[in-house]
């Protein structure tokens, strides 16, 4: 009998190697910050978890961080929710497009569509310079109202609602239609068929897109800091690290944020694991679309480009900063030039980031990859115990907030010889490949779950041994999926916002995004720089989401779920 299910030495080896490599870069930084944190004097005090919670200052910067990300997800909610209901449940022409305009918004990290949003939208920006000459407003509008707060808003919905619309459509497209059908028949409709029974079947769907957008605005640290919007717990965490040793206030406020996350995550799965979401006797899921009228359409549509215009501002406007020689006063530039693309490989920071990046992002996907695999093939084709552990281990970087993780390497590691303050590559490159593990992991599990095992086991019946299966078998199979996860793993570390701005300090190991942030605050040419540089990552990412979605279609969303 072929015993494939069991597991070999070089499999135990890897697995112990694995939980090693967990304990120092996942269990052992977070460890550090929470010790570091209630051990003050060579005692075990509270003292700075008091202060967090009674000093003014940090009370403000933590009712703001949470309103952030409140705000930020009941506006994605209410944006995509919409959106889902009219290309879910309608055929017309042009689905697919309609579709790929969804993943457009995604294509800039918020933080560097701020840079032009400042300029576009400040109080004599291109925006109330055109309302004021068409003569709508009288003076002009504060649109980034409350300290900068709206802007950082605006920003994170116009980023994340695409990750709220991949999970919401897939929760959908899932449902069992004669369920819908059958409380019809009951005399239920409109919002109450919705109350009642297609929103608690899209639950799971729902909070697991819910999540992430909560967490990434909760703890983003880019778009407050283009926006100075430093009132929020992520900035002052960023600004307590140039003094980390002698104000450990830091590590409270890392511990905060790590508490609030994984409490997040896990009472959501404990709510929802509670409650039953089977669906009987499933019917066939297009029968649960219709035919869209002409009416319907054209709503569509109109809603569609609308949205996907007013997302797209942010691209526009870091484009126009890009190419700007001259841009004041006026609604757009007074003198158009190319020159700061051609700067972006001439000039020193910006090269060398470039480089950089590119070195550190290939580095972190091939470990990615192997990693991925390897734990992907453990969870589908083998017997392994606690494997809950192994897949909650692989999958908790995308519920913890990068910035954590950054100040627990920068931390947990100092005097060290992975000190990033001297030397920060190493790090920089375990960080990210960490923080886009579950990509991978997710990716290759979904190609073994739809490979069927018994070609594996018909190669190995045939005197195969499980290495040339692999090879020869498997990853033919399932090399759609790979590439996908591997495109995305490279693209989001080129464009890791917190592990760059944390741990690259020093110029010569600054990553893309460090160098756009430093370039971003000088007074000359430094945000027109920033801009090309933007647009250059713009347009990596880009290509990598379309050849994500060309691979892996509808089943994208699965990647972004924790």
């Amino acid at each position: 009998m072929l015993r494939r299910f069991d597991l070999t030495p070089t499999m135990v080896i890897f697995l112990l190697g694995l939980g090693v490599f967990f304990i120092l870069f996942l269990v052992y930084p977070l460890w550090y910050a929470i010790v570091r944190s209630v051990y003050v004097d060579g005692s075990f005090r509270l003292t700075f978890y008091e202060l967090m919670l009674t000093s003014p200052v940090y009370q403000e910067a933590i009712l703001n961080s949470f309103r952030l990300g409140m705000v930020t997800t009941l506006a994605t909610t209410l944006l995509s929710l919409p959106l889902a209901f009219l290309l879910v449940r309608h055929e017309f022409p042009g689905k697919g497009m309609m579709n790929g305009l969804i993943l457009v918004p995604m294509v800039l990290p918020p933080f560097v569509g701020a840079i032009g949003m400042k300029q576009m939208f400040a109080r004599f920006g291109s925006i109330n310079l055109l309302l004021l000459k068409l003569g709508v407003i009288d003076q002009p509008i504060d649109w980034f109202g409350g300290g900068g707060f709206v802007g950082v808003v605006i920003l994170e919905v116009l980023h994340l609602y695409p990750i709220m619309y991949l999970n919401v459509a897939a929760a959908l497209s899932n449902i069992d239609p004669s369920l819908e059908e059958a409380a019809r028949n009951m005399g239920s409709k409109g919002f109450r068929l919705f109350r009642t029974v297609t929103f608690p079947l899209m639950m799971p769907g729902y909070f697991a897109g819910a999540i992430i957008v909560f967490i990434w605005a909760f703890t983003d640290l880019g778009t407050p800091l283009i926006f100075n919007y430093r009132e929020v717990v992520a900035v002052q965490i960023f600004n307590s690290i140039s003094d980390i040793n002698e104000n450990p206030m830091a590590y409270a406020l890392v511990v905060f944020l790590l508490v609030v996350t994984v409490s997040f995550f896990y009472l959501s799965k404990a709510l929802l694991g509670n409650r039953r979401y089977e669906m009987i006797a499933r019917g066939p899921v297009s029968s649960g679309t219709r035919q869209a009228s002409s009416g319907v359409t054209a709503l569509i549509y109109v809603s569609m480009l609308s949205i996907t215009g007013v997302a797209v501002i942010p691209h526009l406007s870091v484009v126009l900063t890009s190419v700007t020689d001259r841009w004041f006063m006026s609604v757009l530039p007074q003198a158009v030039t190319g020159e700061f693309y051609s700067m972006v490989f001439d000039h020193p920071m910006s090269a060398s980031s470039i480089r950089m990046s590119l070195f550190l992002s290939v580095l972190s996907t091939g470990l990615d990859i192997v990693l991925g695999i390897a734990i992907a093939y453990i969870l589908t084709r083998t017997r392994v115990p606690f494997k809950g552990v192994l897949d909650g281990a692989a999958m908790l970087p995308l519920a913890l907030p990068g910035l954590v993780l950054a100040f627990g390497y920068l931390a947990g590691y100092s005097g060290t010889f992975l000190d990033a303050r001297h030397y920060p590559v190493p790090l920089l490159v375990i960080a990210y490949a960490v923080r886009r593990l579950p990509y991978m992991v997710r990716a290759a599990y979904a190609g073994f779950q739809q490979t069927s095992v018994t070609l594996e086991e018909a190669a190995q019946n045939l005197g195969a041994s499980r290495l040339q299966t692999m090879i020869q078998i498997t990853f033919p199979l399932i090399l759609a999926n790979l590439v996908a996860g591997g495109i995305l793993c490279f693209s989001f570390a080129m464009l890791e916002v917190s592990d760059s701005l944390v741990l690259a300090l020093k110029s010569e190991y600054y990553p893309i995004t460090k160098a756009i942030y430093v370039l971003s605050g000088r007074i000359a040419d430094g945000p027109y720089l920033a801009s090309a540089m933007g647009v250059f990552a713009m347009v990596l990412l880009m290509a990598s989401l379309f050849l994500t979605g060309r691979f892996l279609g509808q089943r994208m969303g699965e990647l972004f779920r924790v």
